[in-house]
Order: C-alpha cells, then structure tokens, then sequence
C-alpha cells in the first residue's frame, strides 16, 4: 500500500477494513503480512509443502468468510487460531491410522498430566478449558507463557523453542513439566476434576 507516494506498512484495523469493504486486496494484504507467519504454524503441524499451501489458502479463504461479520481485536492471533486449527484438521485427516509421535507426544502430556480421571459427565466445554489456562497462563512469568504457547499452541519442538528463547533445551523440559503440574494444581482450585 502507498501513503503520500511512499510505501506505508497497512495496519491490522486496515486491513480488516478492507475485508469489511470486501475488497480482495485485503487477501493480498494480509498475504504479505501474515503468510511467512501462517506458513510457519501450519509448518510445524503438517510439514508437508503441498498440505501447508492448501491450508493457507484456505486459510485466507475462512478470513474472508468471517470478517464481516466477526471485527477482531487481535488480528494475528485471529489468522493463527484459524490456520492452527485448518492445520490440525487436515493432519487428523491426513493421519487417520498413522500418527506423527512429536505432535501426538505434545498433546499428550498436556492432556494426560491435565485431565486424569475426567470423564464424559464432567467434561468441561472447549472456551470454558481455554479460559481456565488463560487465567492461569496470566499469574506465571512471561517465559512460562512463552515456552507453554510455543509447545502447546504451536507445536515448536523443544529445540526451536530453547533456539528462539536463548536457553537450554533442558531449561525448556523443566518449564514444561513444572507448567503442567501447576496446571493441574490450578484446575483442581478451580473445581475441574483432574
């Protein structure tokens, strides 16, 4: 985009208003803005060229759909929560009777360490858990929340993550276990059964 001549990095909220104008440039926009991002999420989950394109087109696709009438706040993470969940989807598809052990592993611990015992009748909904760890990802120190995201939202190997946080790959182990059981402390105060 050019302002006065020069070019001008567009803004997330232009963006946006560029999809609530239902013009196609907010495609591009949000290309040039996002998709080395969306192709990085996408990456870790799938790892598969001829998938992540797919996805993040269709990622592209659903933004489109949703804005309007959805206006998020916080763009990016709009466009990653769409692209994580694309990626997961077609991973399930893709893996219906093989399973790929790191992501498998990942999801796992967090909800072997986390809900134990939790059967049908107490399960809790979806938005009520991601409010639940919201809450409790708030009071730890911000490498806590970082390490916790990049493994559990992400799906970033311990490598990537110590790489991208300067520390070791056992510190990153360590935050991991630690945040898991402070997790499961934090879900029994909050009365989910564990």
């Amino acid at each position: 985009m050019y302002y006065n001549g020069a070019e001008h990095e567009i803004t997330d909220s232009e963006i946006i208003d560029l999809y609530f104008d239902r013009n196609e440039s907010a495609i591009k926009e949000t290309q040039k803005k996002y998709g080395r991002y969306c192709h990085s999420i996408i990456w870790n989950i799938l790892r598969n060229n001829e998938d992540i394109d797919e996805c993040i087109s269709d990622t592209y696709l659903c933004v489109w759909n949703k804005i309007p009438p959805e206006r998020p706040t916080f763009f990016q993470a709009f466009i990653a929560k769409i692209a994580r969940n694309l990626a997961l989807k077609r991973y399930e598809y893709n893996n219906a009777q093989k399973r790929k052990v790191d992501m498998v592993v990942s999801i796992a611990e967090l909800t072997n360490e986390v809900c134990v015992g939790v059967d049908d009748s107490e399960k809790i909904s979806e938005k009520e858990l991601i409010d639940i760890i919201n809450s409790f990802l708030k009071r730890e120190k911000e490498i806590v929340r970082n390490v916790f995201i990049r493994k559990y939202f992400f799906f970033d190997s311990i490598h990537s993550i110590a790489q991208r946080y300067s520390i070791s790959e056992s510190r990153v182990k360590n935050i991991l276990f630690g945040s898991r059981i402070k997790l499961k402390e934090y879900l029994e105060r909050e009365g989910v059964n564990v």
